[in-house]
């Protein structure tokens, strides 16, 4: 067997549930298989079994085997596909000396016949319902009236396969780090011709990113930065970083958005007391009668017949403390004359 069907065999063979005693037996080298799509396996004309995802033991007499985009099914452990198989434009053999349920059958498209995508060899695979699975059909694509030359190779980027059929478009793209400049689509054109040159992949860089306000910027000192370099952030004594401390110069050659300093509140209020940290204090306990941005202060508000007070609770957003609308501060005689009845001191509504 040739290493491309090797490879093949391995992609598409899947978990097997053993029927011979209540264990589950699994193939390790192969991927987990797929859920059931049965849309998409009647569109490439495969019949599904009766699916076994849930319980593989329901199956009785067959085996719980993965069949493609039918997932798992009740196969049957005898049953073959086939053989011999003609395909038009095309030769067929077995890439093992089988063709029971998940043996390969390699397609390989006579000289002068391409598949749809370009490709001469393709595998096709020996399905639950005895059928081979589907592949491209094999083309005429060599009529030198019908055909561009290839399209021109470019360095960190690449284009689709062919064949290159009149009419027919090719796709560029670049590399991660590069960027296209030209044309991304090229069109084979009645005279045989491609309809643009082709594009180049040029690298990605980022400018020398922006300072920002009572931060630091920490990075390398160039003129350009490659996609994926990393800088960090530094905010100044008593500023707040509200954001990620690091940045990120990004495929579209932009950094990636830098965050904030924000500066300490003050406390406008002096002659009552708050609630700071799950405390009540007065003002010049806090220190420096200042908190950080994003912390909460909550101040104390006297009812309407001034009997009682409730509480207002108000955020610190980059260096502005806002007093609810409710607040009265106290006045020098009320704050030092008679400190009892100051709105933070009084019961409670």
């Amino acid at each position: 067997m040739s290493s491309f069907a090797t490879l093949l065999l391995l992609m598409v063979l899947s978990p097997l549930y053993s029927e011979g005693s209540e264990q589950i037996a699994w193939n390790t080298t192969a991927p987990r298989c797929p859920s059931r799509k049965r849309s998409a396996a009647e569109l490439r004309g495969q019949t599904c079994l009766k699916s076994c995802e849930r319980n593989p033991h329901q199956c009785r007499h067959r085996l719980c085997l993965c069949d493609g985009a039918c997932g798992l099914s009740c196969v049957s452990q005898d049953f073959r596909c086939s053989w011999p198989v003609t395909i038009d434009n095309a030769e067929t053999r077995l890439a093992q000396e089988s063709n029971t349920f998940g043996s390969l059958m390699e397609v390989t498209c006579k000289s002068s016949f391409r598949m749809a995508d370009g490709q001469k060899v393709s595998m096709s695979r020996c399905q639950g319902d005895r059928k081979w699975s589907f592949t491209t059909p094999c083309e005429d694509v060599t009529t030198s009236s019908s055909l561009c030359k290839p399209p021109p190779e470019i360095e960190n980027g690449f284009h689709g396969d062919g064949p290159y059929k009149i009419g027919r478009e090719v796709h560029y793209r670049c590399k991660n780090g590069y960027r296209l400049e030209g044309a991304s689509t090229l069109l084979c054109q009645e005279n045989q011709e491609w309809s643009h040159k082709a594009p180049i992949c040029l690298p990605v860089n980022c400018s020398r990113p922006a300072d920002i306000a009572e931060g630091t910027v920490v990075m390398v000192n160039r003129s350009e930065y490659p996609v994926g370099t990393v800088i960090y952030y530094l905010c100044k004594r008593d500023f707040f970083l509200d954001g990620p401390n690091r940045g990120m110069c990004l495929k579209n050659g932009s950094w990636s958005q830098p965050p904030s300093c924000r500066a300490r509140c003050p406390i406008l209020a002096r002659r009552s007391r708050v609630v700071y940290k799950g405390r009540k204090l007065w003002i010049d306990e806090i220190p420096e009668q200042q908190v950080h941005h994003g912390e909460s202060v909550t101040f104390f508000c006297r009812s309407q017949n001034k009997t009682c007070n409730f509480q207002a609770a108000s955020q610190c957003f980059d260096g502005v403390l806002k007093l609810p609308s409710c607040y009265d501060e106290p006045t020098y005689l009320q704050y030092h004359l008679f400190p009892k009845r100051v709105v933070s001191e009084i019961p409670a509504c």
